[in-house]
């Protein structure tokens, strides 16, 4: 079997989404940045997350059904050259007279089509390489963004510096739309439209959902990290917040701690086809939740960059192969005619509790602290572990497992 590095259409999607995931990761650290330059509050930080995540949750309704009807390469360029006029829109304003508002505009919308473009992301995978090689896939893809997320949050800690915050989104607009270019060159295996997918959406995203609770593992999983999104949702903010305001750290060492913490993206997309082969899909999620779990639990109290920094970077790396574990066994067990709708039932259910976990979250934090609210969370991941090891996705290979009549 060729390797993926030798297969053209693979690296340049490649290299087009590692671009785009290089400059969302300016936002990823500016956007916070901003909110708490322009405000001072953790809690308005967590709205804005929370905000962003309800326009995602509104969208997955509809997202599988489209990503199903139409072409997913085209979906993904529009939601590109979307998303580059969107965030070009706030270096703009900042540049004239700074509005916090139009951040609550921006950045739903842009969530909005980012719901949409992940969807398209994942049924295009398996078309890109075949179902037998998808975690392979996105282990690679995995690894390769998490090293563009490492450059990113140094380059935006240091232009956030420079020349502020809104910048830095300013360059994120800038990839979307290279992105958007390069993504048109992309050519996707032909894959089988969805007939059942025309009609009223909410009757379609039924029928992803349908399908999610008809296979064991994949209910379980969704139910679980339903759980799990609600804990972990605001925890950006809060890194962002505990280094800023309990620390009194810059917005390079915001950059730097999240880089070093991407590193175990990096080592979780070279290790998880292994471990998953090794140890099998139920050790791998359950291990990962749990060792994350106990990381976040010490995070609050570790008090010391390189500590905190170490920390997160352990908690990066479990999050990598449970989510790299969870979404390929949803593209094997899953009918290419169904992948998108059954994507977006599952990102929706399971992102439900992430906004309102995302405001709760911080307002916590201002009230009784970092310490105590990240003892808390890393808690309860280690107990939704353990409740994961009592279901079915505990077995090894749950993609053997049938889907229930």
């Amino acid at each position: 079997m060729e390797p993926l590095r030798r297969d053209r259409n693979f690296l340049l999607f490649w290299v087009v989404q590692g671009l785009s995931f290089a400059g969302d990761s300016f936002t990823y650290v500016a956007l916070p940045l901003l909110v708490l330059e322009a405000t001072g509050s953790v809690l308005q930080m967590g709205l804005l997350t929370g905000t962003a995540g309800a326009a995602w949750l509104v969208v997955g309704v509809f997202a599988g059904v489209v990503v199903d009807r139409f072409d997913r390469r085209r979906l993904m360029i529009m939601a590109d050259v979307a998303r580059a006029v969107l965030y070009g829109i706030v270096p703009l304003v900042w540049l004239f007279d700074p509005q916090v508002w139009v951040l609550y505009v921006v950045m739903p919308l842009g969530a909005a089509f980012g719901m949409l473009s992940q969807v398209a992301y994942v049924t295009a995978i398996p078309s890109l390489v075949g179902k037998e090689r998808v975690t392979e896939a996105n282990g690679a893809l995995s690894a390769t963004y998490a090293s563009a997320g490492i450059a990113g949050p140094l380059l935006a800690g240091v232009v956030s510096g420079l020349l502020g915050p809104a910048a830095a989104i300013g360059i994120d607009a800038a990839t979307f739309a290279i992105a958007a270019v390069g993504m048109a060159f992309v050519r996707l295996r032909s894959a089988r439209t969805a007939t059942g997918a025309a009609g009223v959406p909410w009757r379609s995203f039924a029928v992803g959902a349908r399908f999610l609770w008809r296979h064991p593992t994949l209910r379980s999983l969704t139910l679980l990290l339903a759980g799990v999104l609600f804990l972990t949702y605001g925890l950006t903010d809060v890194f962002i917040y505990y280094l800023k305001h309990d620390l009194g750290r810059t917005d390079g060492t915001v950059g730097y701690v999240l880089a070093i913490a991407a590193l175990g993206t990096v080592a979780a997309g070279m290790t998880v086809a292994a471990l998953r082969r090794r140890l099998g899909f139920g050790a791998c999620w359950i291990g990962a939740y749990a060792i994350g779990g106990l990381a976040i639990a010490g995070l609050g109290r570790a008090g010391v960059v390189p500590v905190i920094a170490g920390l997160i970077a352990v908690y990066v790396f479990c999050q990598g192969v449970a989510g790299t574990c969870s979404m390929s066994l949803r593209q094997q067990v899953t009918p290419d005619e169904l992948l998108g709708r059954v994507t977006s039932a599952f990102w929706t259910i399971h992102f439900l509790p992430g906004p309102i976990g995302a405001a709760l979250l911080t307002a916590a934090v201002a009230r009784f602290g970092v310490p105590a609210m990240t003892l808390v969370v890393g808690s309860l991941l280690v107990v939704v572990a353990a409740v994961g090891a009592l279901t079915p996705v505990r077995v090894r290979h749950p993609e053997a497992a049938p889907a229930e009549a």
